[in-house]
């Protein structure tokens, strides 16, 4: 039997764990900027709608917002921390691979 490591399987595993650690901060940041744009039409909204309930439109939004914001921080920290496990399962052949 061969105690060889294969490094190019532990480097391809490194990589996509890179991979989804870049994925994942970009949709933190995709989620931050729906946020964003439903903040930016509720502070619109009082202005260009001219109608009794617009507070009420521009509440609703901002509501929207806070929700999407939460959730997309929930979002991160699940993922994050699963990511995190991850790295577990290559960090004991860390050690072979640099040998």
């Amino acid at each position: 039997m061969n105690d060889q490591i294969d490094k190019k399987l532990i480097l391809r595993e490194s990589l996509a764990l890179q991979r989804t650690t870049l994925a994942n901060q970009t949709t933190i940041l995709a989620f931050l900027r729906t946020a964003m744009y439903f903040a930016v039409a509720g502070l619109s909204t009082r202005n260009v709608l001219q109608i009794e309930n617009s507070f009420l439109i521009e509440l609703a939004f901002y509501a929207i917002s806070f929700l999407i914001l939460i959730s997309g921080i929930v979002n991160f920290v699940k993922h994050r921390k699963k990511i995190e496990e991850n790295k577990k399962h290559i960090g004991d052949y860390k050690l072979a691979y640099y040998e």
